[in-house]
């Protein structure tokens, strides 16, 4: 009966996780911000629901090896390597400027170097998994700032590696030798290396002998395995099981099984993360907030001023664009759920306080319960900001304003230089009209510009910008961004500078169609209908539908802004015209191969008109055109026949000329 209140407590975890998840769904709002509050609230500190919280940091220590794993699985080492120098180096400032004005703080206070050095390392990080899940809510993911941010929460995300192997060395400093801590820190660089070796040699091999023997469950459980199996290791050789987990999931994710890996341990991952966020919600004191709520207040601002103003200096340096550095800065102000593990640790090395880990927990939970509010707000902020400082023309050179005016007549204005927008502009040189690309990314930017081609950075969503890329002799806006908020506000400001100009904007989501048609667009492209198109078109062809049928629907539902596809009913009248293309009687082509039963027949023994009622009025053959046939006219292979009759008719015609390449598989 030992087991019956860890029992109950597991009970409790799992309804709260269930109802948080359901509401804050609904809301919109991300569940890990919930898991932190009911944590609070069902807390030893709260409604004491639960009172001993050792069994339930057991399954948060499982969460976070998981979470850590999946992450990894994510991530990879191909991922790492291809992250652009320029992300790298706005990581880098950041982590390296934020412990640096932290550690001066701390400093000024009176503590020691060590200890500053710590609590830099817990403001730098940020959430992962709070923002990406926010960025791919709002459909921001693949914007610039969305990628942007994903690269830099990734280098902060392998900063845990560096800062969990300084731990013991600021934790000794002090209390032994300089020689001792070096040979502290090279052992643990020693059993790193060793288990990524092994891991690389040995991992991938015998997951694929696993997957084998097609056994679902052995293939999940060996997965768990490994995840587990390596964390215990990299405890074992004095480094954290949240490393070992992370170090396994990179390496797994090189083999061809990751994909597979990540859909078995994401409800297992979300199981335990969602755990680990409750318990991390317990351990805050709410007797602190009540007697002395000014000073968490406080460290949330602290936390928030610190990370924004040094993010946005970070990337308006990089990128000039005071939009973005505002997006960016606003996004990651708030504490990362690493930095919980490294509070835990630093704990154990005395480098954290039962009071301050207090004060520090207070500050970190409400800056990740502030993060949802800060990201919806942070576009009109942004406006704003722009607006009060003034329009300056940081993004583009002189010779660049000065060439704007010489831009020819007529020309073509491309927002976004992604897949779309390199493929406009491949067809537009082709063709020879006349363009200008504007792009938010230096990298590109610059590639673009040793190729030859018209391209400028600049933020589109600025109408100085927009003047400078020549809008007021533009023919054509092509706005080709990921970024749901920018494309409006292009497509506004756009349609302000040049009422008459025409406007075509690429979209990714339903949702957004009216909203641009209101705004000023000529033409919204959605991708996920586009794709529709493409493959209702492709069935109607199989059915033989002739092409003009085809791009009659095509345009009818591009014309009504693809109402049909979203579930909106065409106007009667309009119906009935397509009907009547439809099952009307038309003609098609078709080529008889050499296998076909009918070659050497005559087209009496065919006999198609009887047999289906499709008529040959026409053969082809050898380029030469046989009309006024006989019945005695023989089909030989390569000849191509002409036929007349309605949908049904073609379809089983083409069942009797070339029945083998009909046949089901």
């Amino acid at each position: 009966m030992s087991d019956l209140p860890f029992l109950r407590q597991l009970i409790i975890v799992l309804a709260a996780t269930i109802s948080i998840v359901f509401v804050f769904q609904k809301l919109r709002l991300p569940t890990i911000v919930g898991f932190l509050l009911a944590g609070v609230i069902i807390g030893p500190n709260g409604l004491q629901l639960i009172t001993s919280l050792s069994q339930v940091e057991t399954l948060a220590e499982i969460g976070v090896v998981l979470l850590l794993f999946s992450i990894g699985l994510e991530f990879s080492f191909e991922t790492i390597v291809s992250v652009q120098r320029r992300v790298i180096w706005a990581g880098l400032l950041q982590v390296g400027l934020t412990i640096l004005l932290v550690l001066a703080l701390t400093r000024f206070f009176g503590l020691s170097i060590e200890i500053g050095i710590f609590y830099g390392f817990l403001l730098s990080l940020s959430s992962t998994a709070i923002v990406l899940r926010i960025y791919n809510d709002r459909r921001e993911i693949n914007s610039i700032q969305g990628r942007l941010a994903s690269g830099v929460l990734l280098f902060q995300d392998l900063c845990i590696v560096p800062m969990m192997l300084l731990l013991p060395v600021l934790g000794q400093s002090g209390k032994g030798s300089l020689v001792s801590i070096v040979w502290a820190v090279a052992k643990a660089l020693f059993a790193l290396v060793l288990i990524v070796w092994a891991a690389r040699r040995f991992l991938p091999r015998l997951l694929h002998q696993v997957a084998l023997l097609r056994n679902r469950e052995i293939f999940i459980l060996f997965v768990v395995l490994i995840c587990l199996g390596t964390a215990w290791l990299a405890s074992e050789s004095g480094l954290s099981l949240a490393l070992g987990a992370l170090i396994a999931g990179l390496v797994i994710s090189e083999s061809e099984l990751s994909h597979q890996i990540i859909a078995d341990v994401l409800p297992l991952r979300d199981c335990f993360s969602g755990i680990f966020f409750i318990s991390i919600g317990m351990l805050l004191n709410l007797d602190l907030l009540t007697r002395d709520f000014l000073t968490p207040l406080m460290n949330l601002l602290l936390i928030v001023g610190i990370k924004s103003l040094l993010i946005f200096a970070v990337f308006w340096w990089l990128y000039g664009s005071i939009r973005l550095a505002v997006l960016l800065g606003l996004s990651l102000a708030q504490v990362g759920e690493f930095s919980f593990i490294l509070a835990k640790a630093g704990i154990n090395y005395k480098l954290l306080t039962p009071a301050n880990e207090q004060l520090f927990l207070a500050g970190s939970i409400l800056s990740m319960i502030a993060t949802p509010f800060l990201i919806q707000s942070v576009h009109g902020l942004a406006v704003g900001l722009e607006a009060m400082l003034g329009a300056s023309p940081e993004s583009t050179s002189a010779g660049e304003t000065a060439a704007s005016e010489n831009v020819a007549q007529g020309h073509v204005v491309v927002v976004g230089y992604g897949l779309n927008g390199q493929n406009l502009a491949r067809v537009l040189k082709e063709v020879g009209i006349p363009y200008r690309v504007l792009e938010m990314d230096p990298d590109l930017v610059r590639c673009a510009k040793a190729a030859g081609e018209p391209i400028f950075f600049g933020d589109g969503t600025r109408p100085e910008i927009l003047q400078q890329a020549g809008i007021r002799q533009a023919r054509v806006v092509v706005i080709a961004i990921s970024d749901p908020a920018a494309t409006a506000r292009v497509v506004s400001q756009a349609r302000r500078l040049r009422p008459d100009v025409y406007i075509i904007v690429r979209t990714r989501y339903v949702a957004e169609i009216d909203h641009l048609y209101r705004l000023g667009a000529n033409q919204v492209i959605p991708e996920e209908f586009e794709t529709s198109v493409e493959i209702f078109a492709r069935v109607l062809e199989e059915y033989h539908v002739p092409r003009n049928v085809i791009s009659l629907q095509v345009d009818l539902i591009r014309k009504e802004h693809y109402s049909t596809l979203r579930g909106l009913r065409l106007q009667g009248k309009q119906l009935d015209e397509l009907n009547q293309f439809l099952v009307g009687t038309t003609t098609d082509i078709f080529s008889i191969v050499g296998a076909s039963p009918v070659v050497g027949k005559s087209l009496e023994e065919v006999d198609l008109r009887s047999r289906c009622g499709a008529t040959v009025i026409a053969v082809v053959r050898a380029g030469k055109s046989y009309h006024n046939l006989g019945a005695d006219f023989a089909l030989a292979a390569g000849d191509m026949l002409v036929l007349l009759g309605d949908h049904k008719a073609l379809d089983d015609a083409a069942q009797i000329l070339n029945p083998q390449t009909n046949v089901d598989s």
